[in-house]
């Protein structure tokens, strides 16, 4: 079980300590009086580089250096002070307010104020983000008495919205900037302009993202390094002998193989940190297309999730790293899970006879359903996963087709096209279910063009009436119970199949130290990291 407050460190050989975790640097010391320039391994390119509107990982990856968030979060998960130094909620729940920091300015020298939250979360957080759909709804109303002051006025009681307030989740923008604009065609969404630690200097497509140190930075200590490139190679392989060659100083699981990972933990001069929390935690989902009418019958959901073997899949795409999840509310946020939901274990035969009542029978060569299947170029265990999902369904009937396409290619042919019959992709599954689970499920965020929402297009108003009472509901043992019934109720349904549950390994070298321990780990803001000279 993943528990918010552990961190395994995987060291090699011993010689590095957890304050001494590392990242290493070619030909961008600190050696000779500067700080360094931690370049960073990474694919996929992201689509944007403001995660304001996108919960996309690799944007989030990139954009947190840029932008600090009204909270950060320590290693237990607990709210700490960034943007804003303190915050306050009414007795009755209905109303949250926040005291910003002075003598904050964007990195165009503009000052930030409390207009800069209210836009953010009424036109922006509200409107684009997957998440921040259900997760802002019960903001009725935001009033700023004054340029530091935030009130947010609440319909109902929402308990888990201060854990909705950093900077990977809900990015604020400078309303002086995209008032009055597009948000999603505005140019400082790919330029972007922020209050962090880290300035936008310029992206190469394909090629790299190049952050410099922001010489105004709010805090006293300002950023431990002059700058942070994102190089961008094209697969797993070129990542893994970028790092071992010291090209990059700095990987994740995300964009090395898993075997790589395991081959880096046991290799001297390099750490691999595994970062488990409830908010790095991510799930990875093989959902289906409910539009499409072979799907509508639950049988053929229940199907394929006796034909797909997740032990198998945690074996030989995963490598072990993660545990085979059966809920969509993992084992990963302890207070809301449920282990009795959704089980359906390994079994062709039981798979065939459901398809067999579903009335799917098989056609001369015993192919009962073709389907064409996407999974994210997120990693690359989600395609040796499809690849192996693939034939396991093959042995009961289903021939699928896998499509393969770069992040922008994906994001458009599910969200904006629908072009598609089943999907697997990777996505936060906390720190809250509010926040992680809810869009996916929620009838009121099927919406053309938002990524990362209710793709599957499931409506099922039971499911909406417990989503939103345990949205409101204050009492801890209440709110469980209202999200076990959810999670009974959709593993009945199961419009989507949860797979495998994993967290984030990062893989350094021995020249970076303060790797942030805290919840966020990868997508905290990277303004206490340090290089070791050459």
């Amino acid at each position: 079980m993943f528990v918010a407050s552990r961190r395994d460190v995987l060291v090699a050989g011993g010689v590095l300590g957890l304050a001494g975790l590392a990242g290493c640097s070619s030909g961008s010391g600190s050696g000779s009086g500067g700080r360094g320039t931690l370049v960073i391994g990474f694919n996929p390119e992201p689509p944007t580089l403001t995660s304001a509107g996108t919960t996309a990982g690799p944007t989030q990856a990139v954009s947190t250096k840029i932008f600090d968030g009204l909270v950060t979060f320590d290693a237990q998960g607990k709210p700490q002070p960034q943007l804003a130094t303190r915050w306050e909620q009414a007795k009755d729940g209905l109303s949250l307010t926040f005291h910003l920091r002075p003598g904050v300015t964007w990195h165009d020298g503009k000052p930030f104020t409390s207009a800069d939250v209210a836009y953010s979360l009424q036109e922006v957080w509200k409107k684009y983000h997957s998440r921040g759909r259900s997760t802002f709804l019960p903001v009725r109303q935001v009033e700023t008495p004054d340029p530091q002051t935030v009130v947010l006025r609440l319909s109902t009681p929402a308990p888990y919205l201060i854990s909705a307030l950093g900077s990977p989740e809900s990015q604020i923008v400078p309303a002086h900037l995209y008032a009055g604009k597009d948000f999603l065609s505005n140019p400082a969404g790919n330029a972007p302009i922020g209050t962090g630690p880290f300035k936008f200097v310029e992206w190469r497509r394909g090629e790299f993202i190049r952050l410099e140190r922001n010489p105004d930075y709010w805090a006293p200590a300002g950023a431990g390094l002059d700058a942070i490139v994102f190089k961008i190679y094209s697969d797993a392989a070129a990542t893994a002998a970028a790092l071992e060659t010291g090209e990059i100083h700095l990987s994740t699981s995300g964009q090395l193989s898993l075997d790589d990972v395991r081959r880096f933990s046991q290799k001297p001069g390099f750490a691999v940190i595994d970062q488990q929390s409830a908010f790095a935690a991510t799930l990875a989902t093989f959902e289906f297309n409910l539009d499409k009418p072979e799907f509508r019958d639950p049988r053929v959901r229940q199907a394929f999730a006796h034909a797909i073997d997740k032990d198998f899949l945690l074996r030989n795409a995963w490598s072990g790293y993660g545990k085979v999840e059966d809920s969509p509310v993992t084992s990963a946020v302890p207070d809301f899970y449920d282990s009795r939901s959704g089980h359906y274990p390994y079994d062709p035969g039981k798979a065939i006879a459901l398809l067999d009542a579903a009335g799917l029978k098989p056609d001369a060569r015993g192919v009962r359903l073709r389907i064409r299947h996407d999974p994210a170029p997120t990693g690359g265990q989600l395609l040796k996963s499809a690849e192996a999902i693939r034939d396991q369904l093959r042995r009961v009937g289903v021939e699928m087709t896998i499509r393969t396409g770069d992040f922008a290619t994906f994001i458009k042919r599910i969200y904006t096209d629908r072009d598609f019959d089943t999907i697997q992709y990777l996505a936060g599954a906390g720190p809250d279910p509010a926040i992680g689970i809810q869009r996916f499920y929620w009838s009121h965020n099927i919406e053309r063009g938002v990524a990362f929402s209710n793709g599957a297009h499931y409506d099922n108003p039971q499911a909406d009436a417990l989503l939103a009472k345990a949205q409101s509901e204050n009492d801890p043992a209440a709110r469980r119970a209202d999200y076990v019934g959810f999670q009974q109720l959709v593993g009945r349904d199961l419009p989507r199949i949860p797979l495998i549950c994993s967290a984030v390994q990062v893989v350094t070298s021995a020249r970076v130290r303060n790797f942030p321990r805290t919840a966020y780990g990868l997508y905290d803001n990277f303004a206490g990291i340090t290089l070791l000279p050459a």
